[in-house]
């Protein structure tokens, strides 16, 4: 392992600086595609399907990832799949005018998600091996603040740049990201030992898998109701803002074809922003939170869905709705994130150290199944209610404020008979 002191030393930074150029390709251009998709065919059952299938090779590679960046070089992961991306992205591009869009689109987007989901687990395990221990937290501090800046920033300049010159440009950029991103990764030095392999992949996934189903259902039971609230949220509410939010600036406000695709470029940068302050604010308020009152912040994530719908409904100004959508979704991932890391801190509390990379394998994997159903619902409610877009959103919020009640039921009830009371309870300010 790295012994050096500080935190930036050559083959981190090397990581860090590839991470920037390459999250912001993958941001720019996972909003770029769908949102091409929308322009194109106006459909949003169609846009709430192909995204829906974009996400399904993430949430099957993303435990694989885990599993490979612990037996094979993480180096030679990351720069294996920047070179594939980028050639998968000029690839498109040729393609593009030549064969069915849909199914293009499809397979791209695929491709695109699961290689994301398989590449982030290399990063994360690259970390202990790169820095100081005493760095861990100042270097995870690093890769998400990354993270969320490209989230940011990718939709955003993304957004300017496909609104002014088109999708061709947009492709272009982040295959150079991508390529740019592989070449700087060549260089990096990662230690590695190679492990024996003792059993086959899928025997692998399985055991970790039913190690983490078993510690959940024998002796965490509370953790695995907690994991239904999160799908039902992701479910209901996360796919309703992932769908609605296209198709309602760039369809139904009626904005001029360019402005309304730049306005969505911004609205996507507000959701990250969102998620940005919301991390930011768990740190700042750590000590104030208590895991009692989870269900709080859900409840209050849910209460912004209604003046979506109540503006649509109430308000003929098509910039005045696409503010009070923006700053709603932008309230809504603020407290979702502050819930969000209250979830992590419980799993992380509650879980022995041998099972926690497991354990939240399993509920990412799992919390996320959810959203692509729910993609393809939204997409076909919101293609049955034209005009009525308000119906769709006023479901969103009632089924998500019913799920986020009962979870506030169910943390009051859970917490102080399932946790000790060390764990229970957050510090006070006299401690």
């Amino acid at each position: 392992m790295n012994q050096t002191k500080k935190l930036f030393t050559k083959d981190f930074t090397l990581v860090v600086i590839g991470q920037i150029i390459s999250l912001f390709g993958n941001a720019a251009i996972r909003f770029a595609l769908p949102l091409y998709l929308l322009n194109v065919t106006g459909s949003p059952a169609l846009y709430g399907t192909v995204t829906a299938c974009a996400i399904i090779p993430s949430i099957l590679l993303t435990p694989i990832g885990g599993i490979i960046a612990d037996r094979v070089n993480k180096r030679n992961i990351m720069v294996a799949l920047d070179f594939f991306t980028t050639l998968i992205v000029l690839t498109f591009s040729a393609l593009m005018g030549s064969l069915n869009l849909i199914a293009l689109l499809i397979t791209v987007l695929m491709l695109l998600y699961g290689i994301a989901g398989a590449y982030q687990p290399s990063v994360q395990a690259s970390i202990p091996v790169l820095v100081n221990k005493e760095n861990f937290m100042a270097a995870n501090s690093v890769i998400n603040t990354i993270s969320s800046f490209s989230s940011l920033a990718g939709p955003v300049l993304g957004g300017i740049l496909y609104s002014t010159y088109g999708l061709y440009p947009v492709l272009y950029v982040c295959a150079a990201c991508f390529f740019i991103s592989a070449l700087m990764e060549i260089f990096i030095k990662i230690p590695y030992e190679k492990q024996p392999r003792e059993a086959s992949l899928p025997r692998i996934l399985k055991k970790d898998f039913s190690e983490s189903f078993a510690f959940i259902k024998k002796e965490k039971p509370f953790i695995g109701k907690t994991l239904l609230t999160i799908c039902g949220i992701n479910l209901f509410l996360s796919s309703m803002i992932l769908v609605g939010l296209p198709y309602l600036i760039t369809e139904v406000l009626d904005f001029p074809y360019a402005l309304s695709n730049r306005l969505y470029g911004y609205a996507s940068g507000a959701l990250a922003a969102g998620g940005l302050f919301g991390g930011i604010g768990a740190g700042i308020f750590s000590k104030k939170l208590s895991l009692r009152n989870s269900g709080n912040l859900l409840i209050t994530c849910t209460l912004f869905i209604f003046p979506m719908g109540a503006s649509i409904f109430f308000i003929a100004s098509p910039m005045i709705n696409y503010g009070i959508i923006t700053l709603c979704c932008f309230l809504i991932m603020i407290f979702s994130t502050l819930f969000t890391v209250q979830m992590l801190t419980l799993v992380q509390t509650e879980t022995p150290s041998h099972l926690i990379g497991k354990v939240i394998a399993l509920i990412f994997t799992l919390s996320t199944c959810a959203q692509p159903l729910g993609n393809a619902l939204y997409g076909i409610l919101f293609d049955l209610f034209p005009g009525r877009e308000y119906l769709v959103i006023l479901f969103s919020g009632i089924t998500s404020l019913t799920i986020a009640v009962r979870a506030q039921t169910l943390f009051k009830s859970l917490v102080p008979a399932h946790l000790s009371p060390v764990r229970n309870s957050m510090p006070s300010k006299s401690e």
